[in-house]
């Protein structure tokens, strides 16, 4: 038992020092995980240290020879990342532009294998709660947004106007990829022929040709067609 002890200890502390040692050389972003790519290097070099220590055939060399390769492995492809930017784009990736002028980009929403629900929870959690805020929208290699708003919507302060500040309205989607939700509707409390009439003021009959249809209030309803650009 004293000697699992005196081992297990060796190896934590060796693990340790070599840890903060690759984190040091590699650099932060193996923290902050910008890339798929780091993400996943992080992950396995926990797991060889991890695996390591429970596992008491592996003696404290194999810890050491493991954790120092993959950590070279590491330093290898950021030094590479540096030098070659066609080697850096195929390790970190591009960012995908989502929206552009205010329009969703379908075809790159399929590329990213995303869908308007995930859209519009991601772009929530960075406190935009409605598409027709945005100007352009990229997803970034780590899985974030970088939002740029319209100018309109860009913050402000009202101490920066002497204004009153106004009532505070959550954006309401009534249609979503052609298919309308009728919960939603019945919830601010209109119906099907207004609907309609919302509809028919950009020119649309049916809904299948809308791809995002959004209410808020105080600012009316948003429309983007399936085939066409933004209304």
């Amino acid at each position: 038992m004293t000697t699992k002890i005196f081992y297990l200890t060796n190896e934590l502390v060796i693990g340790f020092f070599i840890l903060f040692l690759i984190v040091k050389i590699v650099g932060r972003k193996i923290i902050k995980q910008i890339t798929p790519f780091t993400f996943i290097a992080s992950i396995v070099l926990g797991e060889l240290l991890g695996n390591a220590l429970y596992d008491y055939k592996t003696g404290i060399g194999y810890i050491v020879y493991s954790m120092c390769l993959w950590g070279l492995l590491l330093f290898i492809v950021e030094i590479l990342s540096q030098k070659s930017l066609l080697f850096r784009g195929f390790v970190e990736g591009k960012p995908a532009a989502l929206i552009r002028n205010g329009v969703i980009d379908r075809e790159q929403l399929k590329k990213c294998r995303m869908n308007i629900n995930q859209l519009q929870s991601l772009l929530r959690q960075s406190e935009t709660f409605s598409v027709r805020e945005v100007a352009y929208c990229y997803l970034e290699a780590n899985g974030s947004l970088s939002i740029l708003k319209k100018p309109k919507y860009q913050k402000t302060t009202l101490k920066d106007f002497n204004l009153i500040g106004k009532p505070v309205y959550v954006p309401v989607t009534l249609i979503r990829d052609g298919e309308v939700l009728w919960d939603e509707l019945k919830d601010i409390g209109f119906d099907e022929n207004w609907l309609k009439k919302q509809l028919s003021t950009h020119e649309i009959s049916n809904y299948k040709d809308v791809f995002l249809a959004e209410w808020l209030e105080g600012d009316g309803i948003f429309v983007q067609k399936i085939k066409a650009g933004n209304e």
